[in-house]
C-alpha cells in the first residue's frame, strides 16, 4: 500500500466525529480515501451525515500529526494491516457494515478458513464451563476450525490453549494496541498464539485497554466468525453484548445451559429461554447447526435464466454490482440514487429472477 494511502487511512479512523459506517460511505462516495482529503470541502458537504462539525475534525491539523507518528511506528515495526477493500480482508467482517475500515494483524494469520467460530464467555470461569470448553474443542478439532476469543481471563484464554493444544488456528481480537498486553500475565501465551494464528486489533500502538474499547472490539469477535459460542455469563456482561451483536448480524449463537441457581450460567439460561441462543450439549450441534457435518453444503440454487429482462432500475443495480462487486445495502442506495423502501423490493425481484443473491449482513451481489 503506498504511503500516502496509509497515511489517509489513519487520519480517517483518529477523526472522532467519524465512525466506520459515515467513513465507508465517504470513501464509496469520493471514489477512495486520498481523494476524501483533497476534496473541497463543500462538495463534501453534499453527502449526507457530513455536517461542519464532521469537516471540522476530518481536517483537523492535530489528526495529520498522530497520524504521520503511527505511520513511522508501523513501518519501523513493519506491522502488517488489512484495509477493508483489500482481498485479504476477512470475509465473513466484510458483510458487517460497521466492520472496521482498517485493523492491525501480527502472527500467522489466514483469514480463507470457511470454518470459524467466536467463543467468550465469563472470566470467572468455573471447572464446568473449563472442562466443556476443553472437550468441545477438542471433539470440533476434526473440522479444522479456526477459533477466535478475545485473550482476556476465563473463557478466552481458555479457548486460546485448547485451540494450541489441538494443533488448531486461533486469533485474538485486542481492545488496546501492540504496544500493550492486557492482562499482563497471558504475555506468557503470546508466542504460542503467533506460531498457530495471532492477534489483531483495530487500536493504535499505545492505546490503553479502556472499557469502550472492549465493548467496541466485541463487533470484530462477532463479526468475523460464522457462529458465537457463550461458554457461562452472569446476567450482564461483555460476551452477552457480543452475542447481541452476533444476533444483529444474523450468524448463529450457541450458550451452555447450567443450572438456575449458578450465578455465571445465568446469561446464557437467559439467552436459550429467550430464543437468542440455540442449546449447545456437545459438539454435535454445532456440527449440524454449521453443516460441517457436510463435505459440500448443498443449498437450492435458483437457476438463472439465459435472457434475462430487467426494468430500468434493476439493469442500474445489474451494471453498478457488476463493476463494483458486492455491496452493502445502504450503499447501493446511495449509489444508484433509489431509496431503501423501493430497492428492498426491487432487489427481491431481481433474486427470483436469478439475477443476484443475498449475503449475510445486508449486502448483495450477482449470481
Amino acid at each position: 500500500m503506498k504511503e500516502e494511502k496509509l497515511l489517509a487511512i489513519l487520519r480517517m479512523q483518529k477523526c472522532k466525529a467519524i465512525g466506520d459506517i459515515l467513513a465507508k460511505k465517504l470513501i464509496v462516495n469520493v471514489g477512495d480515501i486520498e481523494q476524501v482529503f483533497k476534496e473541497k470541502p463543500v462538495v463534501l458537504s453534499k453527502i449526507n451525515g457530513i455536517g461542519s462539525h464532521v469537516l471540522k475534525h476530518l481536517f483537523d491539523q492535530k489528526n495529520i500529526n498522530l497520524a504521520e507518528q503511527e505511520l513511522f511506528y508501523i513501518k519501523k515495526n513493519k506491522i502488517s494491516y488489512s484495509y477493508f477493500l483489500d482481498e485479504d480482508y476477512p470475509e465473513n467482517l466484510q458483510n458487517c457494515i460497521d466492520s472496521p475500515i482498517f485493523f492491525f494483524k501480527d502472527g500467522n494469520l489466514d483469514f480463507t478458513n470457511k470454518n470459524i467460530i467466536s467463543i467468550v464467555g465469563t472470566r470467572n470461569m468455573s471447572s464446568y464451563g473449563r472442562d466443556f470448553c476443553n472437550n468441545l474443542i477438542n471433539e470440533l478439532a476434526e473440522y479444522n476450525p479456526t477459533i477466535i476469543s478475545g485473550f482476556a481471563y476465563g473463557v478466552d484464554i481458555c479457548a486460546h490453549k485448547a485451540a494450541i493444544e489441538n494443533n488448531l488456528q486461533t486469533i485474538a481480537v485486542l481492545a488496546h494496541g501492540f504496544e500493550q498486553i492486557y492482562p499482563k500475565v497471558h504475555k506468557k501465551y503470546i508466542n504460542q498464539v503467533n506460531e498457530n494464528g495471532g492477534f489483531i486489533t483495530e487500536f493504535w500502538s499505545e492505546e490503553q485497554p479502556l472499557r469502550e474499547n472492549f465493548l467496541k472490539r466485541n463487533r470484530i469477535v462477532a463479526g468475523i466468525s460464522k457462529a458465537t459460542i457463550v461458554i457461562e455469563s452472569a446476567e450482564k456482561g461483555g460476551s452477552l453484548v457480543t452475542a447481541d451483536i452476533a444476533n444483529s448480524y444474523n450468524r448463529d449463537i450457541f450458550a451452555l445451559p447450567g443450572r438456575a441457581t449458578d450465578i455465571y450460567s445465568k446469561g446464557c439460561n437467559n439467552l436459550i429461554k429467550n430464543n437468542q441462543a440455540n442449546l449447545l450439549t456437545s459438539a454435535k450441534d454445532i456440527v449440524k447447526m454449521l453443516n460441517w457435518d457436510l463435505k459440500e453444503k448443498q443449498t437450492p440454487q435458483i437457476q438463472r435464466q439465459l435472457f434475462v429482462e430487467l426494468n430500468e432500475d434493476e439493469q442500474k443495480i445489474n451494471d453498478y454490482l457488476h463493476l463494483n462487486g458486492k455491496q452493502v445495502l445502504d450503499i447501493i442506495s446511495l449509489e444508484c440514487n433509489i431509496p431503501i423502501y423501493q430497492l428492498s423490493s426491487i432487489l427481491l425481484q431481481m433474486e427470483l429472477k436469478g439475477v443476484l443473491k443475498p449475503l449475510p449482513g445486508k449486502m448483495f451481489e450477482l449470481a
